[in-house]
């Protein structure tokens, strides 16, 4: 259909994000339990990002690393939870088409940065188990800040271009998104538009810009595990896979239910579970970030146990290690 025939359709103003509408009766449930996620997210990742800051011991490029993330996840969160919220509580499922799509635009910019991120820490895990004598003098502050810097520049320019280039689409038919956020395949659906250069593009950019960070962080954790494995004592092994278990756990996580979502051939259980599968790594991942990197590091623990200690509404102040509560001697 040429140009002409869309100017004499009705013009998309705004799009209905339908979420879970299948499950009316579990709208009251879904706001109470997303409610508590996401404030056991922000609090979690804020309070990481304190700890990195205030504690002298935390300054070093693992932590620095890490508090980026945090931050990031608490805008990763911030871009979907509210307006998921205000949709259990009031019923209302309409954004506007703007609306759709800066949330779409903060949610790709963010996602991309991740990738990257999770990349530039895994390097970061590289260097300090596989070159142990060269990590200081390598991972310095100067390359710690163009890594940290490098991923989030990426992540906007990712984000801005294929927001500028879904900008010329026209949207003229149904206005119903299937899913809770503004995703990309889902309004790819609603367009009158031709979407095959559209399409095209997008897998450029996402072989161009997620799939060198994810080959980055595998090709690392290969080494790093084939180093692991030659230490002779258990001890040592146990102490290195220690440092790197928690990103680990945190990159397996992300990046398999993008997978789950991007990569596998839909099949028809799997388009329903679309939705399901993308709530691991929009909402549930920014959530355990700052439990696993709490619960399996040392130095996070001991942090956080200092200011308990300092606490004044604590009468019996908690030192936390090792993942156990414990009173101070």
């Amino acid at each position: 259909m040429g140009r002409a025939g869309w100017r004499n359709q009705t013009t998309v103003t705004e799009f209905i994000l339908l979420g879970f509408e299948d499950l009316p009766k579990l709208q009251g449930l879904f706001f109470l339990v997303f409610l508590i996620i996401y404030l056991v997210t922000l609090c979690g990742n804020l309070l990481i990002t304190v700890l990195i800051v205030t504690d002298r011991r935390l300054h070093t490029p693992m932590y620095f690393f890490l508090g980026n993330l945090s931050c990031l996840e608490i805008c990763y969160s911030s871009a979907v939870l509210p307006r998921m919220l205000a949709s259990f509580l009031t019923g209302l499922k309409e954004i506007s088409f703007a609306g759709c799509f800066v949330q779409y635009y903060v949610f790709a910019c963010l996602a991309g940065t991740e990738c990257y991120l999770l990349s530039a820490m895994s390097y970061d895990r590289y260097l300090a188990i596989c070159k142990p004598l060269h990590y200081g003098a390598l991972m310095n502050g100067q390359l710690c800040f163009h890594l940290s810097a490098g991923s989030w520049v990426c992540g906007v320019l990712v984000s801005t271009i294929t927001t500028i280039s879904m900008s010329w689409l026209f949207f003229c038919g149904p206005n119903e998104i299937d899913h809770y956020i503004c995703d990309l395949k889902a309004m790819l659906k609603l367009s009158c538009s031709d979407t095959y250069w559209m399409k095209l593009t997008n897998f450029v950019f996402a072989c161009t810009f997620t799939l060198p960070p994810f080959l980055l962080t595998m090709t690392s954790y290969i080494y790093i595990i084939a180093t692991i494995l030659r230490i002779s004592s258990t001890t040592g092994r146990k102490k290195a896979f220690s440092t790197c278990s928690s990103h680990l756990s945190v990159v397996s996580l992300f990046y398999g239910t993008l997978i789950m979502v991007y990569m596998v051939p839909r099949v028809s259980i799997l388009r329903h579970l679309d939705k399901v599968f993308s709530l691991f790594y929009t909402v549930l991942t920014p959530m355990v970030n700052p439990l696993i990197y709490s619960l399996r590091n040392k130095d996070v623990n001991e942090a956080l146990g200092k200011i308990l200690a300092r606490c004044p509404p604590c009468t019996m102040p908690l030192r936390i290690q090792f993942g156990k509560l414990q009173p101070f001697s």
